[in-house]
């Protein structure tokens, strides 16, 4: 996430050079592609962490400072 970012709440990630954004509400990808297997594992990572991710999004456009969301194991 980046502070004081655009709407709709999303999330950022990036693979081997890809690069996406992802709604968190919805899961939909918003921009960029990732590697199906990458794209499914953060699909996996972000229904599990749904929650957290708005939390650190409403903490990011305070700005204050964001929690750490645990990996997939």
């Amino acid at each position: 996430m980046y502070f004081a970012d655009h709407n709709p709440p999303h999330f950022h990630a990036e693979y081997q050079g890809y690069k996406a954004e992802y709604d968190i509400k919805t899961l939909n990808l918003i921009a960029g592609k990732l590697p199906n297997r990458a794209h499914a594992l953060v699909l996996e990572w972000a229904s599990m962490h749904r929650v957290a991710l708005i939390k650190n999004w409403e903490k990011a456009m305070i700005p204050e400072p964001l929690d750490k969301i645990e990996p997939l194991n």
